[in-house]
């Protein structure tokens, strides 16, 4: 199918440079290449500056309620499963006032396709902390620097027993344009965490990779049976150890030609690796890069298993089977009637 019968006729509002016309434009070109037409698409999302995407796309569309979207979509697709249904949620949105939808909605396993901009900031309202702002950030709503410490999305989406994760940039269409591929081909709850960047309230925040000359060494593209390896020569590799000094795992750079550089394996159903890999270079508390460990990008993990709208509509058709009554009409029937 072609970009342009994904783009609707509005006029796109987010601000010159805002790293959320990069992602619009992705999912354009996304849900070209997947092939699903416009009317069998649905777009959902909150309130915040992604979540005004449903107007941008020429598709089905319904702009809710702060927090909501998971719970709007996760009524759509249940309702209809021939659907593919899109979430656009933002740090604030999702992981604020709507994070116990977004909780549950990975917990059940709902068959979406969610896209959570993350650029640790409340931008429509003007420059307030989110719950993904590094602690010590100083913003409209904490002069003093925030004393909270901030979510890490990956790490949440493991602890729900997510089934797929994905993390992209604003600057990498093509990788951003993988992962909402992939996401959509997953089925379950899918989240693609999208470093986006917010010119106006948080301008550069996530400039360690998302530069061209930083990226190479900062970050690894992850890829399903391919080693781990990265740098400006792809010189590197990603190995894992046993720290006995804390009696657990670590994952550790060593040169590229070390026999025990990982092979990534989206698929494994034991989160522990995938977890381990989606920690990897996260910023801590103050905001500082803690080692020489990469931000890994790309599909992070892709397991299978059951979907709730699959199991809810397969549990209806089980008891509608073994029914008396299947319908309004035969249950007037069974009831006791007379004539005048």
């Amino acid at each position: 199918m072609e970009t342009s019968q994904f783009k609707s006729d509005q006029y796109v509002r987010f601000c010159p440079g805002c790293g959320d016309h990069a992602i619009c434009a992705a999912l354009q070109k996304a849900m070209a290449e997947i092939g699903v037409p416009p009317h069998k698409t649905v777009v959902i999302s909150g309130i915040g500056c992604s979540s005004r995407m449903p107007h941008y796309l020429a598709t089905y569309g319904f702009n809710t309620i702060h927090g909501r979207g998971a719970a709007i979509a996760t009524g759509v697709k249940t309702a209809n499963p021939d659907l593919t249904v899109w979430q656009m949620t933002g740090d604030g949105d999702c992981l604020a006032i709507g994070g116990n939808h977004f909780i549950h909605s990975l917990r059940r396993n709902v068959d979406l396709n969610i896209c959570l901009f993350n650029n640790r900031i409340y931008g429509l309202t003007k420059g307030q902390y989110s719950p993904t702002s590094p602690k010590g950030f100083v913003s409209k709503s904490s002069p003093f620097g925030t004393v909270e410490r901030p979510f890490i999305p990956a790490e949440l989406v493991m602890g729900a027993r997510g089934t797929f994760f994905a993390r992209t940039l604003d600057v990498d269409m093509p990788g951003t344009v993988r992962c909402l591929v992939a996401a959509q081909k997953h089925k379950g709850a899918s989240v693609v965490e999208c470093l986006v960047n917010c010119v106006i309230f948080n301008n550069g925040t996530h400039s360690w990779i998302a530069d061209r000359e930083m990226r190479a060494e900062h970050s690894i593209m992850l890829e399903h049976g391919k080693r781990m390896i990265f740098g400006k020569e792809n010189d590197k590799g990603i190995a894992i150890e046993f720290d006995a000094e804390h009696a657990s795992l670590r994952l550790v750079v060593v040169p590229a030609s070390d026999p025990r550089v990982l092979v990534h394996d989206a698929t494994q159903k034991d989160p522990t690796l995938h977890r381990l890999l989606a920690m990897m270079g996260q910023m801590t508390e103050a905001g500082v890069q803690p080692d020489d460990l990469p931000v890994a990008l790309g599909v992070i993990r892709d397991v299978e298993e059951e979907t709730y709208d699959e199991a809810v509509n397969r549990q209806i058709a089980d008891v509608q089977a073994s029914a008396r009554v299947h319908c309004f009409d035969e249950l007037i029937g069974t009831l006791e009637q007379w004539e005048m």
